[in-house]
């Protein structure tokens, strides 16, 4: 790119939407080196229980290259010889690129301290040092192994109140653990997490790795997270890597001087702004996607708001009268606008991906994005293996699975 210092949000949301993959064609057959380039680009696939659609960390790379196997993630990120990431709390809990692993042990040695980690399991690590060490030594003797298959005795078993999300005494020996890298996911049973070691788990050349100190790894992850992003405010290269605001604002100043960060304007954008050196600016954008919830180009609100003029709030929590668009909307990507959101489920029973609804935006006509809804519904069908699709009243017209 050259030298050039202020953009238009037009051509802010060409830059963001390159930089996430999404100027490139979906390949006709996507294979494990499409998944790999998928992960290059991104670092990381957010984490979500909710299955009303599909696991959340499966949605990203659907919306990139279409229809792909499944199986290619899974083994990227569970098969002990393939191995290609590793679970941490990255952006919320995420599936991190494997090479990444040396850039979050401060994270890791923080929490390890009680630094970082929400109160209450901070406290849990103060006052029971010696549960979470039994808890250890028995992953050591048995691992990989679940939370509910621990051996501790009954009372520490026992589900806890509300506040610590039914959590077990041993579930939260677990977490800590996991905060603190001393336990990993080796793989997952259903959805259920088996914990063991992180040194049985990580390859040997990764956590031979030398060990950043804590500022160089925030500077490497921002950098990452432009790299990402390809044009973001402070608070968005932040939320990344979901890094503290202090640790942000003082590596911030040094990437920029090293040149690492090009400091721009985009018209209409509170400053400061921030440009990836590498960034690409095409003419235009051909995408066409449905997005999760959780897809990195959505889950910064106030981002997707300036990028595309789009106000979006996950509804899940939302009590269902309350609720304006629906339980689990998913953004339309069409070009390089977000033209419509729709409310999605498969029901696997009846082997039918159920539209509960669609609500275009107001700069996109139903005729107008009929076509490529429908292309796209039929694409997520076969997708998750469901014969029939059911859409909602006054769209069976347009939209003809």
């Amino acid at each position: 790119m050259t030298a050039r210092t202020r953009f238009s949000v037009s051509q802010a949301r060409r830059i963001a939407l390159a930089a996430q993959g999404f100027a490139d064609a979906r390949p006709a057959q996507p294979s494990a080196r499409h998944v790999a380039r998928t992960l290059a680009r991104s670092k990381l696939f957010q984490i979500d229980s909710v299955n009303v659609l599909v696991r959340a960390h499966y949605m990203p790379l659907y919306s990139r290259l279409g229809p792909y196997d499944r199986d290619l993630l899974d083994r990227a990120a569970y098969h002990p010889k393939k191995r290609a990431t590793f679970e941490y709390w990255g952006h919320e809990a995420s599936l991190v690129a494997l090479d990444l692993h040396p850039l979050f042990r401060w994270r890791m040695a923080r929490a390890g301290r009680g630094e970082g980690i929400y109160g209450g399991l901070a406290t849990f690590g103060h006052e029971k040092k010696d549960f979470i060490a039994a808890v250890r030594r028995e992953i050591t003797a048995r691992g990989p192994i679940g939370a509910g298959e621990l051996s501790a005795g009954a009372e520490d078993r026992v589900r806890g109140p509300a506040g610590w999300w039914g959590w077990s005494d041993g579930k939260r020996a677990l977490e800590w653990l996991f905060w603190a890298g001393e336990v990993t996911t080796a793989s997952r049973r259903g959805f259920e997490r088996l914990y063991d070691l992180t040194e049985r788990v990580i390859p040997a050349e990764i956590l031979r790795a030398p060990t950043p100190d804590a500022a160089e790894a925030q500077r490497a992850l921002l950098s990452l997270s432009i790299a990402a992003l390809g044009i973001a405010s402070e608070r968005c290269l932040r939320d990344y890597f979901r890094l503290d605001a202090a640790d942000a604002k003082a590596r911030i100043p040094e990437l920029v001087e090293a040149g690492a960060l090009l400091p721009v304007t985009v018209e209409g954008w509170p400053g400061p702004v921030y440009l990836d050196p590498k960034a690409t600016l095409p003419r235009r954008i051909a995408a066409q996607a449905l997005l999760s919830p959780f897809d990195p180009v959505v889950w910064e609100r106030s981002r997707a708001e300036r990028l595309f003029d789009f106000r979006y709030r996950i509804e899940i929590y939302t009590p269902a009268e309350k609720r304006e668009f629906g339980y689990y909307c998913l953004p339309f990507l069409l070009g390089d606008a977000i033209v419509a959101r729709l409310d999605l489920k498969a029901d696997r029973a009846a082997g039918a991906l159920l539209v509960h609804s669609i609500h275009p935006e107001s700069h996109a006509p139903p005729e107008m994005i009929a076509p490529a809804l429908t292309d796209e519904l039929r694409l997520m069908a076969g997708w998750l293996g469901l014969s029939d699709i059911v859409v909602p009243p006054g769209w069976t017209t347009l939209i003809r699975p």
